[in-house]
């Protein structure tokens, strides 16, 4: 007999050390020497842009999220005129938490990365390493938050709940969180980025970064709300919605087999995988004239060899199951792989992005096919390590028993997002070096600094490449896992609400030739496309709106072109926060809605239509649009390198056309879709006994 308080309380203590990391980052990383004026001017636009979005996205995601309790209050687990009211007062409660902390972890990286892009900047004029550390340590300040409070969170809820659907409420919380999070974050930084690269670059024919340009601060800014607190959030819901699924699963054989060793086996690996990454985090280290690239891989494979030797020593200590370690170990080593396959798609020093700037040489039209065409070549071999890693978690598990198959796939999930810790600090390094690159330039720090930030910023969009990848194999896995959860919860509903023998199956599969099931199938798949139209429109008119205004400026305003007067910074980072706001609501109501829609039309058999179909078409679309996005960004800093033409030749002016293409691509609608399919399993799992005792044609 296990004793489940000993994990749980294990957990809680390595999510505190994790606080206990971050704060020690932060503290390191604000001590940094910083004191040149024109840098802390610009760095303080920077960070009161950003704070003054996220507190006008919260106001708006409290209004929706208050909603959403109500409802949750009145509906869920069941119908509060049938049920226990306490249960449906805990599933508000815990959707309300899961909100909350998903919040304080986008808060919190915002906070650090504000400073952090300062303190890069200046380090850059001494040297490569300063720099790197600044960045990266500002980053893994957001690692530690984000999976302490993950980590703290799921653990708090089943401590005290003991329920595992309070569970799916407080995971559903911080999908909810992290769908408008993502897509607004998405719509502010793409509406920025590409009206600065088109009126900037392309028109005018100036720098990146430069100081001239109305939109170059709000560019700087959506860095930090799309990437960073956007990012945090994504990583986060993928986080808490792994653990929630893989313990839905547990505590249904716990009961069965009595005792909680499933349970307590993903409270252990959990709290490994985030003792893991604080290790590799705190010993992370680059040499002066290192590859930062490389640098950042090291620390990547460094906790992942820890997290695959402390899990085996305590899969021996505690007499676990080998067969469900090597499931985690599997999902684990997966994700090291599609990471990989990203890279190579991605990385300007691989084939694929010397052919597209190659074809930027025969114009913009060329750029496009090739990157399309290389995009979906890309998503291949992803979606064929995710097939294989559920397939061979499946079969090692299933001599385990009735139940334990399902529960292998979710705990590769687990592994796969057990170093999720030290992903999140390479993830949110990148916008903190390319924020440090732009304040280089407008802070005029010279030619040497902004080489080694070029470098850094390079690092970033590669190992960004290979985060998302990351991100979206592991919520592959998550989803497939969350398609188990459901399952155990309609056959726990229909068992108890005495459709069933107790030990039967009311949902074994679902068989496709079943019409119900196929409405739901072709339902789901496209729904991905759909919602990544709808946010890239959303993107399309804000940067229009953006266009005529940084048009208005450099009409109206003497002097601008000369750089003899200031541009109106405040009046770009107006119109992004305004777009922003406005799309980032749509686009998620329509995914909940559909949802529900599909249960009430075809039951529990057609949810599990909808699910499946949009699993694999998200999938297919997120893989597809973060691998184009990454090549061609990756292509116009080739080009911009001095290759193909250079800067300012019609290759250079194509692969910009390019990047524009693919920056809603890979920050705003690739990265989203993760969150969807993750939301779409949660509220079917939370809406199943609603689903189960009616539907129309179910």
């Amino acid at each position: 007999m296990f004793n489940l308080t000993f994990f749980q309380i294990a957990s809680i203590v390595i999510s505190l050390l994790a606080f206990g990391a971050a704060f020690w980052l932060y503290k390191w990383v604000s001590s940094q020497p910083s004191s040149n004026q024109r840098i802390a001017e610009v760095g303080k636009l920077i960070r009161n842009g950003a704070n003054t979005f996220l507190a006008k996205e919260y106001k708006t995601l409290v209004r929706f999220c208050t909603v959403a309790a109500i409802l949750i209050f009145i509906f869920l687990p069941v119908p509060v005129w049938k049920g226990n009211v306490l249960d449906n007062v805990i599933m508000a409660v815990s959707y309300i938490l899961g909100t909350i902390f998903s919040g304080i972890a986008g808060k919190i990286g915002i906070s650090i990365a504000t400073i952090a892009n300062i303190k890069a900047a200046e380090a850059a004029t001494k040297g490569i390493k300063p720099s790197f550390m600044s960045g990266f340590r500002g980053g893994a300040v957001m690692g530690m938050a984000v999976v302490g409070s993950s980590l703290l969170g799921v653990t708090l809820v089943f401590l005290i709940t003991g329920d595992t659907t309070a569970l799916l409420g407080f995971s559903f919380g911080a999908s909810s969180m992290a769908l408008f999070a993502k897509a607004g974050g998405g719509i502010f930084t793409k509406t920025a980025d590409i009206s600065a690269d088109l009126c900037g670059k392309v028109e005018l024919g100036i720098p990146e970064d430069d100081p001239r340009n109305p939109a170059v601060i709000a560019d700087n800014v959506g860095d930090n709300v799309g990437d960073v607190a956007g990012m945090g959030a994504d990583l986060f819901d993928s986080n808490v919605a792994s653990m929630a699924a893989a313990l839905v699963m547990a505590a249904a054989l716990d009961k069965t087999a009595g005792g909680f060793v499933n349970a307590a086996m993903v409270f252990c690996y959990a709290a490994i995988g985030l003792f893991a990454s604080l290790i590799g985090v705190l010993s992370a280290r680059m040499k002066e004239g290192g590859d930062p690239t490389r640098a950042l891989n090291t620390n990547t494979y460094v906790t992942t060899a820890i997290f695959a030797v402390l899990t085996a020593i305590a899969t021996y200590a505690f007499d676990f199951k080998w067969e469900i370690w090597a499931a985690s170990a599997i999902g684990l080593a997966v994700g090291v792989i599609i990471g990989i396959a990203s890279d190579y798609f991605t990385d300007d020093r691989r084939p694929p992005v010397h052919a597209v700037a190659k074809a930027c040489e025969s114009g913009p039209a060329f750029t496009i096919l090739s990157g399309v065409s290389y995009g979906l070549i890309s998503a291949l071999p992803s979606m064929i390590g995710i097939g294989v890693s559920a397939l061979a978690a499946y079969k090692i598990c299933e001599p385990l028993g009735n139940g334990y198959a399902m529960f292998g796939i979710s705990m590769a999930a687990v592994g796969m997002l057990s170093i999720v810790g030290m992903i999140i600090s390479n993830d949110a390094y990148g916008p903190i070096v390319d924020n440090a690159r732009g304040l280089v330039e407008m802070g005029s720090l010279g030619d040497e600094a902004l080489e080694i930030t070029d470098s850094l910023d390079s690092a970033g969009n590669t190992v960004k490449a290979v985060t998302k990848g990351f991100a979206i194999g592991a919520a592959g896995l998550t989803v497939i896992a969350l398609l188990g959860a459901f399952m155990s919860e309609v056959n726990t509903a229909a068992t108890e609400a005495g459709m069933i023998s107790a030990g039967e199956n009311y949902i074994q599969g679902f068989d496709i030739i079943n019409p119900v099931v196929f409405f739901g199938l072709l339902f789901g798949a496209a729904i991905p496309a759909v919602f990544s139209a709808m946010l890239m429109l959303g993107v399309d008119r804000n940067a229009q709106r953006m266009v005529a205004e940084i048009h208005r400026q450099f009409k109206e305003i003497v002097g601008l072109k000369e750089g003899k007067a200031d541009p109106e910074y405040d009046k770009c980072i107006e119109i992004a926060t305004h777009g922003a706001i406005k799309e980032l609501i749509p686009a998620g109501l329509m995914v909940i809605i559909c949802t529900i829609l599909v249960g009430i039309i075809g039951g529990v058999q057609a949810i599990g239509g909808f699910i499946t179909g949009n699993i694999i078409s998200g999938l297919l679309f997120a893989l597809f649009m973060s691998n184009s996005g990454g090549l061609w960004d990756n292509t116009k800093k080739y080009i911009e390198a001095g290759n193909n033409g250079g800067k300012g030749s019609d290759a250079h002016k194509a692969g910009v056309v390019g990047d524009t293409v693919g920056d809603p691509f890979k920050d705003t609608a690739g990265p989203s879709i993760n969150t969807q399919i993750t939301v779409v399993s949660l509220v079917a799992s939370l809406t199943a006994t609603i689903f189960l005792t009616f539907s129309l044609f179910g």
